[in-house]
């Protein structure tokens, strides 16, 4: 498959090191992601989160689609690391934190073979927005891919069914990359490059506030006006893996 036909995505930015700043950062990068998108006409659905206070993210799992979506974030996987004053620090310290992103290709379900015998499929009342019906019925899905234990979940749909093929998307997608891993090397290792632990010496990119700095660790460039980036200006990060 190559890259520039793949037009859907599913995207995970999850909190690492650093508490609640570190959810705040991962809600951060999850809303830069989905401005960026607004930007491009592209289209952005969170599939399932786990919310921590009104603007950070444990985990955000969302579906992107749209021409160019994956050659655009597909050097975005591995681990983010900020540095800035939290809101809650009393004393004006900085402090580092961290968050990770994968970005993985939504591939055809003929592409990855999936026993439904492998599979355990449950099913819970959704939280969230979707109106009163969303919590009287048990729409989300949780399925658990028993060879592997991969487990993924949606809740983001009103039906069950939609629910289910949403997570099934998921699924595939992570079968996929483990495929494609198997192909070229060490999963353990090509996993731990590509993402990390979420440990603050493990990191692809650095987001300096007090210094207004983001540095791609990778090609060794450095960004300025960071507000402004993380408000869906995104480009000039994107062109620069494009050169």
């Amino acid at each position: 498959m190559e890259s520039q036909d793949i037009k859907k995505i599913i995207l995970e930015v999850r909190a690492g090191t650093g508490g609640d700043e570190a959810s705040l950062f991962a809600g951060d990068l999850a809303r830069m992601y989905q401005k960026y998108a607004a930007k491009k006409g592209w289209t952005f659905s969170i599939l399932d989160a786990s919310e921590s206070g009104a603007r950070g993210y444990k985990t955000l799992i969302a579906e992107m689609g749209g021409q160019g979506v994956y050659d655009a974030l597909r050097q975005e996987s591995g681990v983010h690391r900020v540095q800035r004053v939290p809101v809650t620090e009393r004393q004006g310290r900085i402090h580092t934190s961290t968050a990770s992103v994968a970005v993985l290709p939504i591939v055809e379900a003929k592409a990855v073979e999936i026993k439904e015998s492998d599979l355990e499929v449950t099913f819970s009342r959704a939280g969230g927005p979707g109106g009163q019906n969303v919590n009287k019925v048990e729409t989300a899905v949780r399925i658990l891919h028993k060879p592997t234990g991969i487990v993924v979940s949606c809740r983001s749909e009103r039906f069950q069914h939609a629910n289910r093929e949403k997570a099934m998307e998921i699924l595939r997608a992570k079968l996929y990359e483990i495929e494609q891993l198997k192909a070229t090397g060490s999963i353990d290792e090509l996993r731990r490059a590509q993402i990390g632990s979420g440990d603050r010496s493990e990191k692809i990119r650095t987001y300096n506030f007090p210094e207004d700095r983001i540095t791609d660790h990778r090609i060794g460039k450095k960004f300025h006006n960071i507000e402004k980036i993380m408000e869906g200006d995104f480009d000039p990060i994107v062109k620069a893996f494009a050169k």
